[in-house]
């Protein structure tokens, strides 16, 4: 069975997301006049969906209640492997904006259809440019407006959460919004980093309380309470 499924996901499961990838980023494009609007949205949040269906993953959410309408966020989650995305994507109910690496820009369609949409790209090795890039997202977070930030920096080599950078909560703390640990168990199985291939696991997201962090006296002490919250959301 582990071959077969191999041999589906590379025969009959890429392939087709692929497609759907490029049809998606196509009709975001062509809807550049409205790209937060609930239409496109509801387009992009079956694609990222589509990711599991075609995967056969099966995946749970939690804690969808902790989130209010019409309130602006700033999620933080734990990185566990390419299912993360999808996941905040496709099952979160609000409109977001990624902090995205400079080098997804170069991806064909996609690269456009994200800058169209809103998503931010940062240069990481460029401190000043990387300040430009977070104000850029920080003027979109009204009305509901949220975003999704990975402070772990990269995916985590072993399953475990690795340390929070400080830098990542910058948008919070300035805006002085509430943060929402999310927390990812199962995608390290589904695949770890550097695997070539899916794993079939379930997957779970669970959605944590808001968070103030100016109730906390340091910015360490901020950084590491979320941090903690992810872990334990880990556990549910």
């Amino acid at each position: 069975m582990k071959y077969l499924y191999i041999l589906y996901q590379y025969l009959i499961a890429w392939p087709l997301f692929a497609l759907l990838t490029i049809l998606t980023a196509l009709l975001t494009i062509v809807w550049m006049f409205a790209p937060n609007s609930l239409f496109i949205n509801s387009v992009q949040r079956c694609w990222s969906r589509s990711f599991f269906v075609l995967m056969l993953l099966p995946v749970k959410v939690s804690g969808i209640e902790n989130i209010q309408k019409g309130q602006s966020y700033v999620f933080v989650s734990n990185h566990q492997s390419i299912c993360d995305v999808f996941l905040a994507y496709g099952y979160l109910p609000v409109i977001f904006k990624f902090l995205m690496k400079k080098e997804l820009r170069k991806i064909p369609f996609v690269g456009l259809a994200c800058q169209i949409c809103g998503h931010v790209y940062i240069d990481r090795s460029n401190m000043r440019a990387a300040v430009v890039s977070i104000k850029k997202v920080e003027q979109t977070l009204k009305n509901g407006i949220c975003t999704v930030i990975y402070p772990e920096g990269t995916r985590t080599p072993n399953g475990e959460v690795q340390k929070f950078k400080r830098g990542a909560f910058m948008v919070a703390t300035h805006l002085s919004l509430p943060v929402i640990p999310l927390s990812v168990s199962g995608g390290y199985e589904c695949m770890p980093k550097g695997a070539k291939y899916m794993k079939r696991h379930p997957i779970h997201l669970h959605i944590g309380k808001p968070m103030n962090l100016k109730e906390y006296e340091t910015e360490e002490a901020a950084t590491e309470a979320v941090r903690q919250a992810v872990i334990e959301g880990m556990k549910k």
